[in-house]
């Protein structure tokens, strides 16, 4: 794990940093002598530059702008692992040869970036106006496409998938569906022994203090988690409390819906889970399609004159990029008991192809187009998504191993 002398070197990364553009590079060897070596894998070194600014850019992720002494040691050790991950894989994909295009970065980009109302550009300049170095997100964001594209090249084509194996675990959906069922979500710090676990526990409370703070569970999922389920901002989808193992589902059967979790420890590492719903086998299932514009000014006039310009589901997401106040998010297949008491007596009560009435969320207002409703709808995937389903499962269980296994063989020397 991260040495003490690391954390207190990075201590200073709690002042505010102001930068007008992204520092200029200097050449490696000049770079490291000034700032040091925080780890050496396989002979390549991670500086405490490299670390200062992932954790930088964790603390961003996790909605932290003064984390206490305590929260920095344990996002920085967080910053190093992913690094050194990201420096395997990246070993890994250099031997294949994979290379990933400059555009496909700024797609990527592109995308984080529309789900905040803001331009590639826009992000860029958020991070640094937080003293990140866009060049850390995009590393990681490399390190991921390449990663990825290995991993199905190596892979993809060997995962079959019946019809039976298809048909099996619609069975067991149908069978689920008679018992009391969850809608769970997971953050999975990996920690296989004693010492790593102690130090997993403590990242753990650490980031459930930020969530209950106002961080988003599932981007903190996609940067943090160790879990298959990281893809997915860590969603489980619908569960019963015999698909969890024994610690887990005795919390998740006990829990107070909705709910955030305390970090559960178990033999390969630590948990945080959230529960957002609960469905008992005699609910209904009530489907809806569903646009969540939102106003990040608060204000209720550009709501308002927003709304005025939407005739259909069809004009929200232009309507969203005519200003960058407004932003928009789809929410397809959105079982209405996973919206809350709230939410979901607002969705039925309006008409399929209208807008819920308007209603504040976080500092901002919202209002949600209701796009399809489906009543009594059976709570089961089509055998197409539930074939793709089974085989991107397979193919996240094989990339983790195979990281893991990168780790094991790699020589990482902690300075």
């Amino acid at each position: 794990m991260v040495r003490a002398v690391l954390m207190a070197a990075l201590v200073a990364m709690s002042a505010p940093v102001a930068m007008a553009q992204a520092p200029e590079a200097a050449p490696d060897e000049n770079r490291l002598q000034l700032e040091g070596i925080a780890a050496i894998v396989n002979d390549k070194p991670i500086s405490y530059s490299d670390v200062r600014q992932r954790a930088r850019l964790l603390m961003l992720t996790l909605g932290r702008q003064q984390p206490t002494a305590e929260q920095i040691q344990q996002i920085t050790g967080q910053a190093l692992e992913q690094l050194i991950d990201e420096r395997l894989q990246l070993d890994r994909v250099a031997e294949f040869e994979v290379e990933v295009d400059r555009r496909e970065i700024d797609a990527e980009l592109a995308s984080m970036a529309s789900e905040g109302g803001l331009g590639a550009d826009g992000l860029r300049q958020q991070l640094l106006s937080a003293g990140v170095n866009p060049v850390s997100l995009e590393e990681q964001i490399r390190a991921e496409i390449a990663w990825n594209r290995l991993m199905s090249g190596l892979y993809g084509s060997r995962i079959r998938v019946s019809d039976s194996q298809v048909d099996d675990q619609l069975e067991r959906l149908r069978t689920a569906s008679k018992k009391t069922q969850y809608r769970v979500s997971e953050i999975f710090l990996y920690a296989p022994d004693e010492e790593t676990r102690a130090e997993a526990l403590k990242a753990a409370d650490s980031i459930v203090q930020q969530l209950q703070n106002g961080a988003d569970f599932r981007v903190a999922a996609q940067r943090i988690s160790s879990a298959p389920t990281a893809a997915t901002g860590g969603d489980m989808g619908w569960v019963t409390a015999d698909d969890l193992a024994p610690g887990l589902s005795e919390a998740v059967a006990g829990a107070t819906v909705p709910a955030l979790l305390p970090p559960i420890a178990v033999e390969t590492g630590v948990y945080i889970l959230t529960v957002s719903a609960k469905r008992e086998p005699s609910q209904p299932t009530t489907k809806v399609d569903l646009k969540r514009l939102v106003a990040t000014d608060g204000k209720d006039e550009t709501i308002r004159e927003a709304m005025s310009r939407i005739t259909s589901c069809e004009d929200v997401q232009s309507v969203a990029n005519s200003k960058s106040e407004l932003r928009n998010q789809d929410l397809p297949e959105i079982d209405v008991e996973e919206l809350g008491p709230e939410g979901r007596e607002l969705v039925l009560a309006t008409a399929v192809g209208s807008p819920t009435e308007v209603f504040a969320v976080g500092s901002g207002l919202a209002v949600m187009y209701v796009c399809k409703r489906e009543d009594g709808a059976e709570a089961l995937p089509s055998k197409e998504d539930l074939k793709n389903s089974i085989k991107s499962r397979e193919l996240a269980m094989i990339s983790e191993r195979e990281l893991r296994n990168s780790r094991r063989d790699a020589t990482i020397i902690y300075r």
